[in-house]
This record gives structure tokens, sequence and C-alpha cells, in this order.
């Protein structure tokens, strides 16, 4: 079992590694290793102006979907929560995990068919991005949030607030709010970094000037294999960042 598991590790971890090593060679070509030692190829892509813009298109998705989701998710959130109580909670669970089952690619061609109409203009614009990313995100949240509150038993507290004359609002941002505090970071940063690396859905419906950082980098392999080998360990970096500070939430979560 652990020879197989090794193996598996090694498995997963194989091209990344090859990433990092052939992010640093001077040459890549038909060799199993790259040959010399560089660190031009950080240097060209911090410098190429296709990948800095890229990189503030992402950022700016990335953003822009943490806080919709934000918004809209945990009202969404204690909404399903209180459906489940009330025993449709199979069906509630279907709608919500639909973007999930539902391939990116069947969404995308949904997204061309709807919005390239005289009626709604919006292929290409970075809105329609944004919603895109937001339709894709969105049920990892919802399931994160679901799930805590009924860990918590967000539904004894607020009995508990109502028998003391506690209304709606004040039970919900008094209670359901700095109860969730923890984990909705920690879905927000879940989010994040599913927003980062999305690629079909932004590959058919991003506009030229606002493509996000995987598109870019996908045409960075037709080119220096170097210079696609950094650009991709920068993506990879960032996603690492994001799920070292999704478990260091969740753990801060645990702790209080």
């Amino acid at each position: 079992m652990r020879i197989v598991t090794a193996l598996y590790l090694i498995y997963l971890a194989a091209p990344i590694v090859m990433l990092a090593v052939g992010s640093f060679g001077e040459s890549w070509t038909n060799t199993l290793f790259p040959t010399g030692l560089t660190t031009r190829w950080y240097e060209e892509v911090y410098n190429d102006p296709s990948f800095r813009r890229a990189f503030l298109t992402s950022l700016q998705v990335v953003l822009a979907t943490c806080v919709i989701d934000a918004l809209i998710g945990v009202p969404l959130a204690y909404a399903l929560h209180a459906a489940r109580q009330r025993g449709i909670g199979l069906a509630v669970r279907m709608v919500s995990l639909m973007p999930i089952v539902v391939p990116e690619l069947v969404l995308a061609f949904g997204f061309i068919l709807v919005f390239s109409s005289n009626t709604l203009p919006w292929l290409g614009s970075i809105w329609l991005l944004i919603a895109g990313h937001v339709v894709l995100t969105m049920p990892y949240l919802l399931n994160t949030l679901v799930a805590d509150m009924a860990h918590m038993d967000i539904d004894g507290h607020e009995r508990a607030a109502m028998s003391l004359g506690a209304s709606f609002p004040q039970r919900f941002f008094d209670i359901v709010l700095p109860s969730l505090r923890h984990s909705l970071l920690s879905g927000l940063i879940v989010v994040a970094a599913l927003s980062v690396g999305e690629f079909q859905l932004s590959n058919l419906v991003a506009g030229f000037l606002d493509r996000t950082y995987p598109i870019v980098l996908l045409q960075a392999f037709y080119g220096a294999t170097g210079f696609a080998c950094a650009a991709t360990v920068v993506l990879l970096l960032l996603a690492a960042l994001a799920s070292a500070a999704s478990g260091a939430s969740a753990r801060l979560g645990r702790a209080g």
C-alpha cells in the first residue's frame, strides 16, 4: 500500500517538478531534462505586456467573482439550509450542484448562443466572463456554507434568539453572519483558486482584450518551452497560495 501511495504521489508531483526545472533551463529540445541554467524566462514573463494584462484581468475577475459570490452566496446558502430543514433538501441540492454536473463547454456554448444575439450583445465583455465564473464557483461556496450551518446548529441559536424577541435582521446579522465568517473566508479562497485556473469557459466567452491568464498561458506553449514553464509555475504558485490560505482559514475556524 505504501509503495502504491508513493508511486501515485510521484506521478502527481513529476509534472510539476519538471515544469519548475524547465522554467530555469536555458533550452529544452528533445531531451529529458533542459540544459543550462537561467532566470530570464521569469523576467520575460514579467516584462511581457500580454501576460501582465492577462494577470491583471484575472485579478479583476477573481475579485469581482469573490464579491458577487459573497453577496449572493450567504443569503442563498441560508435559504438552502432552511429549505433542507423543511424536507426538500435533495431537490435543492441537485439544483445547487447543477453547474458542477453540467460540463463547462455546455455552459460556454449556452452563453455564446444567448449573449451573441442582437438583444443581448454581451459576448466578449468582462462582465459576462465574471458572470460565468460566478456560476461555476458558486456551488463550492454554497456547499461549504450550508455544511457549516448544519454543523454549527444555526437553527438552535436562532430559536434561542427568537425566544428573546430578536427579529430576523437581528438574527441574520448578529448570529448567522458572525458564525459563518471563517467558513465564508475559506470558501472564498477556494473560489479564488478555481477562478484563477479556469480555462474552458473563459477561452470561449472572453474578448481579446479581456483574456485571462490561463488563456494566454496556453498560447505560450507554442513558443519557447522555458517561457511557458515559467508562466505555468507562476499560475501554480498562485493556486498553491490560495490553497494554503484556505487550509489556514479552515484551521482557524475550527480553533475558534
